[in-house]
């Protein structure tokens, strides 16, 4: 009898050790399918950085700023005798 119950024991530790198995590989399984889509979403993120950083160097360029300024907001460099020095 006691080797029945032991035996029976053993059977149920080994069938829940089995099935914590599965469900330990199948979590594993499904963080690394969702760490891989964040890594493509890093990816994409960073790339889409790169493009904006190069368009805010191309927006920014003194060239550019200073045609805005002087075909749309009608600016102009001052001329030289309405420069006031200042001193300290």
């Amino acid at each position: 009898m006691r080797h029945v119950v032991l035996l029976c024991l053993l059977a149920i530790a080994a069938v829940s050790s089995a099935i914590a198995v599965v469900v330990t590989r199948h979590e594993s399984r499904t963080l690394f399918v969702e760490l891989q889509a964040l890594e493509r979403e890093r990816d994409r993120m960073n790339e889409e950085w790169g493009q904006l950083q190069l368009e805010q160097a191309t927006w920014g360029t003194h060239a550019r700023v200073e045609e805005i300024a002087h075909s749309k907001l009608q600016m102009v460099p001052p001329q030289p005798k309405s420069t006031v020095m200042v001193s300290q």
